[in-house]
This record gives structure tokens, C-alpha cells and sequence, in this order.
């Protein structure tokens, strides 16, 4: 009886490995690519019920990824070797998004930034400043975290941002923030952050070139939206 259920857990494994080489992650449940992540980390152990009971506790795939190491540990069938295969791939794919965009157009690779910004921030439970420092071409130099805790005019310094900017050499960049409520709506302190660091972006020649908010619900940019051609309007006014 023993020998039939290894058997079946080792031909459980082998469909899943045949799945994801025949027809990619789309085909696979949030379950599956638990699974198989786990399976990595104790390849002779039915990982199933880890993958189902991590899920119900966090809540979804993304939760589990970005969770603590000591929370995942605390999910029974879970132990090091399988935290470690969840973490390093995470990491992985953090690693990857974030190099794929250096040297790449920003305006033609917006898309990837927003998959970029939503991997690293959707799931933070404090608030992230990031900027993203371009060239003359748009194409970007680099990605900082900058701040932490709750972002606004009193927390978020428009020097030390400029500092990083001339440290690289960035002629333009573009700031975002992640909201842990889920709602991505910009509020009255996003908004007065935006012509705080326009003005100052302005002052040195550099181009601000959108803003972005990124929740759980989706992502508000500043530009697509036009709020950002309102607030160069407005500045521009008070000058």
C-alpha cells in the first residue's frame, strides 16, 4: 500500500513537470504552481496539502510568495528546503523583472514596468517610494527604493531624490508608490508629492515623467491620467 501511494504521488509529479513543458504556466491552478514550487524543495514528498492549506491561510499565490520566511514555516508540511525553493524563486523573478528593464525604452516598455512595480510592491504591507532613473533616450538606468512607511510630503525628501537622479546621470524619471488598501486612487497628499517633486525635478532640468500608484486593484499613473499635464500647468502658472 505504501509502494502504490509513492507511486502515485511520484506519477502526480511527473504529469505536473509534463503539463508545464507542453503547455506553459497558463495552464496551471494557483494550486499547481504551489506544488510544483514545493516539489522542488522535497522532491519525495506529496506536496499537495502544503500547497493547499498555504494557500487558504494567505489568501492567494502572490500572499504566499511575498510572505515572511517564519510565517511560511509555520504552515504544516512546510519546512526549510521547501521555504527556500519559495523564496529563491521569488527572488528570481524579482531579479529578472527589474534587469529586464534597465536599458529599455520607458515609454515602450511600459507595460513591464507596471509588471515589474506590481511584483516587487502589490503585496507590501507598508507603503514603498521607488523612483526610476531614465537617460535622455527614456531608456531607464536604475530602480531604488527609496522610502519607507507611509508616503507623503513630510516623509519623502525631493532632495535626496534629485541626488540619486544626478548620481546617475538620469535626465527624466518617474516616481511610484505602492498602496497597501488595495484602492489605487491617488489622494491629496499624492497629489501635492507630485508638484512638490515636479517643481524640484524642474529646477535641475529633469523631466518628470509620471507618477505611478500600484494596488491590488491595479495601477493610477499620473500621466495616462492626465493629472500630471495639470500639475506642469498649474506649476507653470505660479511661476
Amino acid at each position: 500500500m505504501k509502494e502504490d501511494f509513492k507511486e502515485r504521488v511520484k506519477g502526480h509529479r511527473e504529469r505536473l513537470r509534463r503539463k508545464f513543458l507542453e503547455y506553459g504556466l497558463e495552464a496551471f491552478t494557483d494550486e499547481e504552481v504551489l506544488e510544483l514550487l514545493l516539489i522542488f524543495g522535497t522532491p519525495r514528498k506529496d506536496c499537495k496539502p502544503a500547497a493547499r492549506k498555504a494557500l487558504k491561510h494567505f489568501g492567494d499565490l502572490a500572499s504566499v510568495l511575498e510572505a515572511p520566511k517564519e510565517e511560511l514555516l509555520k504552515i504544516p508540511g512546510i519546512g526549510p528546503k521547501n521555504m527556500l525553493a519559495i523564496k529563491f524563486v521569488h527572488a528570481v523573478a524579482r531579479r529578472f523583472l527589474e534587469r529586464r528593464l534597465k536599458r529599455r525604452p520607458y515609454l515602450h516598455s511600459a507595460k513591464e514596468v507596471y509588471e515589474y512595480l506590481a511584483h516587487s510592491m502589490i503585496d507590501l504591507k507598508k507603503e514603498v517610494f521607488k523612483a526610476i532613473y531614465l537617460d535622455a533616450r527614456n531608456q531607464i538606468l536604475a530602480v531604488e527604493d527609496l522610502f519607507h512607511g507611509t508616503v507623503n510630503e513630510s516623509v519623502v525628501y525631493a532632495r535626496e531624490v534629485i541626488e540619486r537622479a544626478l548620481y546617475h546621470h538620469a535626465s527624466a524619471l518617474v516616481i511610484a508608490h505602492n498602496h497597501p488598501s488595495g484602492n489605487p486612487k491617488p489622494s491629496g497628499a499624492d497629489i501635492q508629492l507630485t508638484k512638490r517633486l515636479y517643481l524640484a525635478s524642474a529646477l535641475l532640468n529633469l523631466r518628470l515623467l509620471d507618477h505611478l500608484i500600484v494596488a491590488k486593484e491595479g495601477y493610477f499613473s499620473f500621466a495616462e491620467e492626465g493629472l500630471l499635464e495639470n500639475i506642469v500647468q498649474e506649476v507653470i502658472k505660479t511661476l
